[in-house]
C-alpha cells in the first residue's frame, strides 16, 4: 500500500504576517519567562533600563520615556519600589508628584536582567548567523518604525 503524501505548510502559513506573529509569540514566552527566572517582568527591565539611561525621572516622564501606559506605571513603580529596586520621593518643586530614582541594588538587578535576556535573545535567534541577525534586526526595526510612524502608536513589546 502506498503511503500518502507528507503534508506540505499551507499557503498561510508561509504569510510574513503569519510568520512574525508565530515568532513574536515564541519571543514573548521566552522572554517573560528568562525575566520570571529572576523574579521579573518586562515592565521591571524597562523601567530599570530607562532610569539608567535617562536619570530620575517624574511617574509620567518615565511612562513617556518607557512606553509604559501610566495606568500600568503605578503597580510596576510599586513592584520595583518594594524590592527597594527604585527610589519614590517628592519633587520639591512640586509635592503632589514624584521622582523616581534608581538605586545601586536596581542596578544589579538590570544587570541580572540584561544577563536574561541576551540569553533569551540568542535561543531565540539560534538558527541565524550574527550576520542574519543584524540584518533580521534592520529590517523589523524598519517595519516596526514605518508602522509605528503611521499609527502614532507604539506598542509594549514587554509587559
Amino acid at each position: 500500500m502506498e503511503k500518502p503524501p507528507e503534508k506540505t505548510a499551507a499557503s498561510w502559513e508561509s504569510l510574513p504576517s503569519w510568520l512574525l506573529t508565530q515568532t513574536a509569540s515564541h519571543a514573548h514566552r521566552l522572554v517573560a519567562d528568562g525575566f520570571s527566572s529572576v523574579g521579573a517582568r518586562g515592565y521591571h527591565y524597562r523601567l530599570l533600563a530607562t532610569l539608567e539611561e535617562f536619570g530620575p525621572a517624574s511617574q509620567a516622564t518615565l511612562g513617556r520615556r518607557s512606553g509604559i501606559h501610566l495606568s500600568d506605571m503605578v503597580a510596576a513603580i510599586n513592584e520595583l519600589a518594594d524590592h527597594k529596586l527604585v527610589e519614590r520621593t517628592s519633587d520639591p518643586a512640586d509635592r503632589r508628584r514624584n521622582i523616581i530614582t534608581l538605586t545601586a541594588v536596581g542596578k544589579r538587578q538590570l544587570r541580572r536582567l540584561e544577563k536574561r535576556l541576551a540569553e533569551t535573545q540568542g535561543e531565540l535567534l539560534a538558527p541565524l548567523s550574527p550576520e542574519e541577525r543584524q540584518r533580521l534586526t534592520e529590517l523589523l526595526s524598519r517595519l516596526l518604525d514605518h508602522h509605528n510612524r503611521r499609527t502614532g502608536n507604539p506598542e509594549e513589546p514587554w509587559r
